[in-house]
């Protein structure tokens, strides 16, 4: 039996604007830090579609997902 996947988070800093629209949609995979920039709280995460719905609600595509064992791109769509 297959393992489930795995995806790894990323938070690109630069991109981020502390909307906490990741909070919103996965406030148990999101956060905000000292400096009101979202980041992970755990990565790599099982697969989670809140965590895909986040990445895909980001107004500013500062959310990264990656398949954790090829590093394919899962999103922002390639």
């Amino acid at each position: 039996m297959d393992p489930a996947p795995r995806w790894t988070v990323t938070v690109d800093r630069s991109r981020c604007i502390g909307s906490a629209m990741c909070v919103g949609v996965a406030g148990d995979r999101f956060a905000l830090d000292g400096d009101a920039r979202s980041a992970p709280l755990v990565s790599p995460v099982e697969a989670d579609e809140r965590v895909r719905d986040a990445a895909a609600n980001c107004p500013m595509e500062a959310i990264e997902l990656r398949d954790a064992t090829t590093g394919e791109l899962i999103d922002p769509y390639a």
